[in-house]
């Protein structure tokens, strides 16, 4: 019984070995190369999407940019511009499309940068402190606060709102001075704010601009026209 036991996994041992001495040389090469082309096809396949990366990364730029929704324009960066025959703007020319010499009111202009309807706050300090500096054409630091206080404003609206962005269409220009104090040695920078023409001139180019592209069209329209009557009366 012992003899029959320690034969059976010598028997299975050798079933086993006979398997592999049994392998052709060719069945054992074609193992060989399968095993070696395994991590060859892993190191071609990384190759590939590194060469991807490096070779067309403005196109992966493109694909980036066309994938991401648009958000509109920024709300810092617009203008209300109602229909040019709005019932909320007074009429500014006649039928012929020739400006009238009427011009709008203060309450009027800053519409434009706080519509009333949809920011009545903002476009009642907006014309309320243009108003003052109207006046005074330039206001400082104290005169601020003092508007500030009298008119109950918060700091923050007027100091992170209003102020910005008359600031940004071009209505007022923003100063400061660097004061250094000789006992203390700290550093004071007061505001004055001025009153800006760059609004004006900013929408007077391009409200010039459009004219001036208008005319030269129907100059040309109308030059090409009268070659062409020429031409036909030969």
């Amino acid at each position: 019984m012992e003899s029959k036991q320690t034969g059976e996994p010598e028997t299975v041992k050798s079933a086993s070995s006979a398997s592999t001495l049994e392998q052709t040389p060719s069945q054992a090469k074609d193992k060989q190369v399968q095993s070696k082309k395994e991590p060859e096809s892993f190191t071609q396949s990384a190759a590939k999407k590194q060469n991807e990366n490096l070779i067309q990364p403005s196109n992966k730029i493109e694909i980036e940019k066309r994938s991401v929704a648009s958000r509109g324009v920024p709300s810092k960066e617009t203008m209300f511009l109602p229909a040019h025959d709005s019932p909320l703007i007074r009429s500014f020319q006649d039928s012929g499309e020739n400006i009238t010499r009427n011009t709008w009111d203060l309450h009027e202009v800053t519409t434009f940068i706080f519509p009333k309807q949809y920011q009545d706050k903002y476009h009642s300090i907006a014309s309320s402190f243009l108003a003052l500096l109207m006046l005074k054409t330039k206001v400082e630091g104290t005169q601020i606060s003092e508007f500030i206080k009298e008119n109950d404003i918060s700091k923050a609206t007027f100091y992170n709102r209003v102020l910005p962005r008359l600031r940004r269409v071009g209505m007022i220009k923003i100063e400061r001075q660097t004061i250094v104090a000789k006992e203390s040695k700290r550093k004071f920078r007061p505001m004055t704010i001025h009153l800006s023409k760059t609004f004006g001139n900013y929408l007077t180019k391009i409200g010039d601009s459009w004219l001036a592209l208008v005319d030269e069209a129907k100059s040309k329209h109308d030059q090409q026209k009268r070659l062409e009557t020429f031409d036909e009366k030969k």
